[in-house]
């Protein structure tokens, strides 16, 4: 091997050793037939080979990193148009972000041990929200539908694919039980949806420690206001929709010294712009 490549950057990411979880700094041999290590600085954000990176595989181990060297996170997931849009009004968002965006979900997928979706994005789209596009575990899916609206033919609910949790207002009209899902109801109020952390609590005993929040745009919106997040990936391609479904559902601030500013990382997609933020450092 003469550089460290995209795949075998891919595999040191999804290798990460245990014992190096939680280090801000580390290094560790990810060859066993040579004697090729890397070694990280900045919980993960910087790298460097006993071998040259190439520029692919850099990317992936900056991209990706922060998440695998952490065992328990919340991170949220929006691709939007230039004008903040994730949809047009009738719900049409196949797809705003190209390819390349495609694969850093799949990616971010598969490092997670869970993905939350509303129940309008089961409905509207049919996701099966699983790893195909590169190699991993499916994460377990687990749909907001306090209602019961969604029904059996979605694929979520019948691919058995991956483990599935469909949360419910328990005091909604009860369904006969399935062996394809986990069915689990929590108090849930008409105005705000469920109590978040209570959900992230249930997840967590169930040993989902890291979480994704993949969508839809409300659902984003109120992870982000109940202060879940650890970061949010937010990609921006070069679209522009006009009347649409917006990214955001923010209540309204004053002054401009009340915006949110997090931290924040580029990284080019294709034509595609991703913004990586980390909500826990503040500018």
């Amino acid at each position: 091997m003469s550089e460290i490549d995209a795949k075998s950057s891919w595999s040191i990411i999804t290798g990460i050793p245990k014992k190096l979880l939680g280090s801000t700094q580390g290094s560790f041999r990810f060859c066993d037939t040579e004697e090729i290590s890397v070694e990280f600085k900045n919980s993960g954000s910087e790298w460097t080979g006993s071998i040259p990176i190439s520029s692919n595989g850099l990317h992936i181990l900056q991209l990706y990193g922060p998440l695998a060297l952490k065992d328990e996170w919340i991170i949220g997931q929006i691709g939007q148009s230039l004008d903040g849009k994730i949809a047009t009004e009738r719900g049409d968002s196949y797809y705003v972000t190209g390819k390349e965006d495609l694969l850093r979900l799949h990616r971010v997928r598969a490092i997670a041990d869970a993905v939350i979706v509303g129940a309008d994005t089961v409905l509207l789209d049919d996701p099966r929200l699983t790893v195909r596009r590169i190699s991993g575990s499916n994460p377990a899916r687990v749909i907001l539908d306090p209602q019961r609206r969604i029904k059996c033919d979605k694929r979520v609910l019948n691919d058995q694919s991956a483990r599935t949790i469909v949360i419910h207002d328990k005091n909604s009209d009860s369904q006969e039980a399935s062996t394809n899902y986990e069915s689990v109801g929590l108090d849930c109020c008409e105005v705000g949806g469920f109590d978040l952390k209570n959900l992230v609590g249930v997840l967590r005993e169930r040993g989902l420690r890291r979480i994704l929040v993949e969508g839809g745009g409300m659902t984003v919106s109120r992870f982000f206001q109940a202060e879940l997040f650890d970061r949010i990936h937010v990609t921006v391609a070069p679209m522009i929709i006009g009347p649409g479904r917006p990214s955001f559902h923010l209540p309204a601030i004053d002054s401009l010294a009340e915006a949110v500013r997090p931290a924040c990382r580029r990284f080019e997609l294709g034509d595609d712009v991703l913004f990586d933020l980390d909500l826990k450092i503040r500018n």
